[in-house]
């Protein structure tokens, strides 16, 4: 399996900031860079800020962790990605949730009261039709197509990652998506995870690829301060904190070596520090890309 290692955009997302981390980013050699949804931040616009970092980089390849589609028409979205993938072939990595992980931003995605997964496992398949599709008749519940297309598509496959880590969410990258990207998961837990979503594709008929499966973890650098710690024991009282956030370089290694052996090999490092990006970066680039294959 090719083991990967990217960058999530935290410190450096942003827009004051943003230019020189993704130039940074390119110049170090690192695979990949992240971008958040998080609207009420200062971090940019995941679909804006990947169309900056494409178009000023020729290597870097970038994401998003997560962006949210239910609440977005699909045939927009897929017209935005078939076009970042022209701009940039292979370079484009979507990943996508169900909703905002903050609940002041779950207006901003609006869907009908109740019916948000099933508008999301339609708009998934929808999304997935416009894009390997010339021409598109879809009648679903929530949208409809007749005949109509991209006209330019991306020359090949795009690969559609999903994020999430309820049951039901797993079973859905089973049922509908190529990949998945977890986060806040320990290794063992990742490791049932990446099973149920195999599970789920065997029975859609379905085969996700072995290097398609991937987690956020988060990394601090100093150690993880007590105001943190105390916040994952009272959200996880039966885990130790450090087996949800690496505890310094040495703490992110091992953590990784128990991701790797539960069958993960694509990672996305977010730092919790407020260290210069650039020394991030830095550290980065001689800590992880030699354990890449």
């Amino acid at each position: 399996m090719k083991v990967r290692f990217g960058v999530a955009a935290g410190v450096g997302s942003d827009p004051a900031r943003f230019a020189g981390f993704v130039d940074r980013l390119e110049e170090t050699g690192v695979d990949s860079l992240w971008l958040p949804e998080l609207v009420y931040s200062k971090a940019v616009d995941p679909t804006v800020g990947m169309a900056f970092a494409l178009s000023r980089t020729t290597r870097l390849k970038v994401g998003t962790s997560v962006a949210i589609l239910p609440g977005r028409h699909p045939v927009l979205v897929a017209k935005q990605l078939a076009t970042l993938a022209a701009l940039a072939p292979k370079r484009v990595l979507p990943v996508f949730g169900l909703r905002p992980a903050q609940p002041a931003e779950h207006e901003l995605f609006p869907v009908p009261q109740g019916k948000r997964a099933a508008v999301f496992d339609e708009s998934l398949r929808l999304l997935r039709e416009v894009l390997d599709k010339e021409r598109v008749d879809f009648a679903g519940e929530f949208f409809t197509l007749d005949g109509e297309g991209l006209e330019a598509r991306p020359a090949r496959p795009l690969d559609i990652w999903l994020g999430g880590s309820a049951p039901a969410g797993l079973r859905r990258v089973g049922r509908l998506a190529d990949g998945w990207l977890g986060s806040f998961l320990t290794p063992a837990e990742a490791g049932r995870a990446r099973e149920t979503i195999r599970s789920a594709a065997a029975q859609a008929g379905r085969e996700i690829e072995d290097d398609h499966y991937g987690i956020t973890v988060f990394l601090a650098e100093d150690g993880i301060a007590p105001e943190r710690a105390a916040l994952i024991r009272n959200r996880r009282p039966d885990i130790d904190p450090s087996e949800l956030i690496a505890n310094g370089w040495s703490g992110l290694h091992r953590l990784i070596d128990g991701y790797l052996a539960a069958g993960l090999s694509k990672f996305v490092i977010s730092t919790t520090g407020d260290r210069p990006y650039e020394e991030f970066i830095d550290r980065f680039a001689a800590e992880l890309l030699p354990r890449q294959n």
